[in-house]
């Protein structure tokens, strides 16, 4: 059985680490948030985190003899940074340029991509170790990146590939002709 003054040892760093891992997870998604564009959201959520950050941190200074809570506080910014790039993950907001890159006939690609509502746009080209090849432009909603890259492991592992990400697209393009997710659920990766 642990003992009330151990527990009460214990809650001040576990409250730091807490404490540190949401404001580290809020950081991460707000400069995602910035990088797509969404300035008032971004601002929002950096309120929230620097008053965390405010509270964890003045409670370290204060203590800097307790050597639990720098190192809660070290270790909190560290999980709270691969929390924030799973979170980044499923929201899944905006959009990527996809090039795939193919010496042989992209025909079958092509037909398989449109089926699953792939919008591309095909120009020939040529390159150093292949005389002719075909370079298929892509721009896919984040939240269908996976299904595609699954795809092109799956039926196309030769092909070459390239993903980057896309901060402003036309307003109304239509670059993916299945049901879109709602706008409201797909702003928060649902």
């Amino acid at each position: 059985m642990i003992g009330p003054a151990i527990l009460g040892a214990a809650t001040l760093p576990l409250i730091i680490l807490i404490a540190r891992i949401v404001e580290t997870s809020l950081d991460t998604v707000r400069t995602i948030y910035i990088n797509r564009g969404h300035a008032n959201l971004s601002g929002w959520i950096g309120i929230i985190k620097t008053g965390i950050w405010l509270l964890s941190t003045g409670i370290v200074i204060t203590n800097l003899g307790d050597y639990w809570n720098l190192f809660a506080y070290l270790a909190g910014y560290g999980i709270g940074t691969l929390v924030g790039m799973q979170i980044e993950k499923m929201i899944s907001l905006g959009h990527v340029i996809v090039r795939l890159i193919t010496p042989s006939d992209p025909q079958p690609l092509i037909t398989e991509l449109s089926t699953l509502g792939f919008g591309m746009t095909r120009i020939e080209g040529s390159g150093s170790f292949s005389h002719t090849v075909a370079i298929i432009f892509m721009i896919v909603p984040r939240a269908e990146l996976g299904q595609l890259l699954s795809v092109l492991s799956t039926h196309y592992p030769d092909i070459l590939y390239t993903v980057e990400d896309v901060r402003n697209i036309k307003e109304g393009a239509k670059i993916f002709h299945k049901d879109a997710k709602s706008r409201i659920l797909g702003f928060f990766g649902l």
